[in-house]
């Protein structure tokens, strides 16, 4: 625990904690974006169609080698 001599320390740390506050606020603001973002159906189907559109490079690569 810090020991504090003055008021001035006092209120400055409280001010340098206010802004950590705020700052984590607004980065928690961004990840829910990003994370709402992530979760909408469009975003599922672009992930399905690289997804298959990787398979199928590959089962028909492995048609032409045999």
């Amino acid at each position: 625990m810090k020991n504090y001599t003055s008021f001035e320390e006092i209120d400055y740390d409280l001010k340098r904690l206010d802004l950590e506050r705020q700052i984590a606020f607004e980065e928690l603001k961004g990840i829910k974006s990003d994370v709402k973002d992530d979760l909408r159906p469009i975003h599922w189907l672009q992930t399905v169609a690289k997804y298959v559109t990787k398979y199928g490079s590959l089962l028909l690569l492995k048609k032409i080698v045999k």
